[in-house]
């Protein structure tokens, strides 16, 4: 079994990732038969056998994976003067570097390599001791969806690596080739659309066969986690992907000038269409794995790499029809419907419009009927540019005087129509409660605008505070509900009874403000009855919170509506607590000062200062104002570090000062408890 497990994994690696078989399709199917025989005669399947490669059964859901080492965004660049200006930082930072280590071996002079922005699903690969023990979507960097049994089917990703020296973490893209899509599509009773949705969703398919029957490739360019292994450049690492069976795209270059890094992005995007897969950019980084070091992080992305955004693809189509959608807080929002157009391996049908403002300056007042430019934005958002010939020959887009939805008479709110019907109008009582049982506010599970649509056409829904009244008699006679699901839904609803303060804020959906907001009301007042009562000046005493935002917070607090919704739903149980809060010093530098944090820090995240700080009595706030005490800024810092200044706000700039101060004071708090 060992023998053909190591001969089929040689003749996969030989097939899917060199393009090179050796020998026959028969001759591998007798190998695997044999293999499969083998092990159903003993019972035994190894850990990298190919027959693991196929699953069958249902996974019940995915299981979070924390990488690691954290997977980075990229920075953006989608002109040569963006490129040139990552460029001057980059070797502005290396010549501080150098200055500042004299006794160091210098950094060389940049070089670099420049790859294939690929359009699929990222990956992160776990192999300890050579084994492939688990895969897992990037996520939020830094835990994802561990998805190891439909990665094992990617034929071209192997089980099992030469290198068996430590714990390693590999990155890369999974994709659909195009021709296979094609192929795929010709006999698939339910065809693809495009080859990127393709890979996603086979990937995060609860059953592995689905994800086999796609046929997914993958490609590798860094290894994030290294135990036991390490590199002198980005050439080394990526040999060392090579040598480790792992397939690297054969379009990685290295130049030593940045008109030669221009000149290869020029030719990429040229022969974009060339390519057998979607590709959006290509991705420019510094090779030398010294200088990534010194270079480091911002919050976001690696300061040694840069992703190339190629222009967004567009296309002419005809410009159907322009529907109003209503939204939750009542605002129109007119969508335009266009004939089908493929644009960036997507069928483009419908378009966003902003308002009328933006319709009237696209020159599309007159033109329903007409030839249009579309654009997917980065190739994700489709966006209309305007009419392909400037005469006014189109019908004109009707702008409405009522409610699409109640017929009630819209008012215009500066830029924007909206209905003021909230309390008879469907979609704004639909996507009302739809917001109070989302993730970030109640955190309802199994709750969709769905299960809002039927509860409101079968069941007189009308308010959140309704949900809190649903019993299992009235869901249970609802089509699609049977009891588990009822059961689910109504545990779901009573679990969120006691979220916290914050979450319960947002649910609320007060006008003008968001998470940031909410969370600062329930960590300055603490319970919900301190913040239904805050008068206009004890909000404007919170940072961040301006006069618009007061006063949209005294009004829907003074709203007999909203306080009947409110008393109702804490009648059924609903009491929000406000999250616990550490004991923090009450003398200190920091305490009791409101702090604006700005620019990029190299020594930690702004997130990591911030909770630093707040430990040791600060308020953090994100803008600066006549109530900021103190601004530390760090590098690239721009408009907050002007205003600060005007303002004669007290400014630390020198992040090794500041970083001393940190440590005193937190060494201070220390020895003090």
């Amino acid at each position: 079994m060992r023998e053909l497990i190591d001969q089929l994994n040689y003749h996969n690696y030989l097939y899917y990732t060199l393009d090179n078989p050796q020998i026959s399709d028969a001759e591998y199917d007798r190998l695997y038969d044999r293999l499969v025989a083998l092990e159903a005669e003993t019972g035994v399947t190894m850990p990298d056998s190919p027959t693991r490669r196929v699953g069958g059964e249902l996974l019940k859901g995915f299981d979070q994976h924390r990488h690691l080492a954290r997977l980075w965004s990229l920075d953006k660049a989608q002109s040569e003067e963006d490129l040139r200006a990552w460029l001057a930082r980059v070797e502005r930072l290396v010549a501080d570097y150098n200055a500042k280590h004299p006794d160091e071996e210098p950094l060389p002079p940049v070089r670099f390599a420049v790859e294939l922005k690929f359009d699929g699903l990222s990956l992160n690969l776990t192999y300890r001791d050579g084994e492939l023990v688990q895969a897992a979507t990037r996520g939020n960097g830094v835990v994802g969806e561990a998805i190891l049994p439909q990665v094992r089917t990617i034929r071209s990703i192997p089980l099992r690596i030469p290198f068996t020296g430590g714990t390693i973490e590999v990155q890369g893209e999974a994709f659909m080739y195009l021709s296979v899509l094609e192929a795929y599509n010709r006999t698939a009773a339910e065809p693809l659309k495009n080859a990127r949705n393709a890979a996603a969703g086979a990937l995060r398919n609860l059953n592995p066969q689905v994800t086999a029957e796609r046929k997914l490739d993958a490609f590798f360019y860094n290894v994030g986690y290294a135990e036991g292994v390490s590199f002198a450049d980005h050439e080394d690492m990526l040999q060392f992907l090579r040598d480790n069976r792992l397939k690297v795209n054969p379009n990685v270059r290295f130049f030593d000038s940045i008109e030669d890094v221009l000149a290869e992005l020029q030719s990429l995007e040229r022969r974009r269409s060339e390519f057998d897969y979607l590709i959006d950019g290509a991705v420019v980084k510094v090779t030398d794995m010294r200088t990534r070091e010194a270079l480091g992080y911002t919050d976001k992305f690696p300061r040694w790499a840069v992703a190339y955004k190629f222009e967004a693809e567009e296309a002419t189509t005809i410009l159907k029809e322009v529907n109003w959608g209503v939204g939750r807080t009542g605002k129109l929002t007119p969508v335009a419907t266009v004939e089908p157009v493929e644009l960036a391996g997507v069928t483009v049908q419908q378009c966003t419009l902003n308002n009328l403002g933006d319709i009237e300056r696209k020159g599309l007042k007159h033109a329903l009927g007409t030839r249009i430019y579309i654009r997917r934005s980065n190739d994700v958002i489709p966006e209309i540019l305007g009419k392909v010939t400037d005469e006014q020959d189109g019908g004109e887009i009707p702008v409405p005087e009522t409610c699409p939805a109640c017929g009630s008479p819209l008012e215009w709110r500066g830029a924007h129509l909206y209905c003021p019907n909230r309390l008879g109008c469907k979609p704004q009582l639909i996507g009302r409660i739809t917001h109070f049982a989302s993730r970030d506010a109640m955190d309802i599970e199994t709750f969709s605008v769905a299960t809002a649509e039927q509860l409101y056409d079968e069941r007189g829904l009308r308010d959140p505070a309704d949900l809190y009244e649903l019993t299992m008699e009235q869901l249970i006679g609802l089509e699609r509900f049977g009891e588990k699901k009822a059961r689910n839904l109504l545990d779901a609803i009573e679990k969120s009874k006691h979220r916290d303060l914050a979450s319960f804020l947002y649910a609320l959906g007060i006008p003008n403000t968001g998470k940031t907001t909410t969370k600062e009301l329930a960590d300055h007042f603490g319970t919900l009855d301190a913040v239904m009562a805050a008068e206009r000046e004890q909000l404007l005493a919170i940072p961040d919170i301006g006069e618009i935002v007061a006063d949209s917070i005294v009004t829907f607090f003074r709203d007999p509506v909203m306080l009947d919704s409110i008393a109702r739903m804490r009648s059924h149980g609903v009491e929000p607590h406000a999250a616990e809060r550490k004991a923090v010093p009450a003398s200190g530098y920091f305490a009791g000062k409101t702090v604006v944090l700005t620019g990029t820090l190299s020594s930690m995240t702004r997130d990591e200062a911030g909770k630093r700080l707040e430990a040791l009595g600060a308020k953090i706030a994100g803008s600066v104002s006549k109530k900021t005490h103190l601004v530390i800024a760090g590098e690239n810092a721009g408009s907050k570090l002007a205003k600060a200044r005007d303002l004669g706000i007290e400014i630390i700039e020198d992040e090794a000062a500041f970083l001393r101060l940190l440590e005193q004071e937190e060494a201070g708090a220390s020895a003090s408890d």
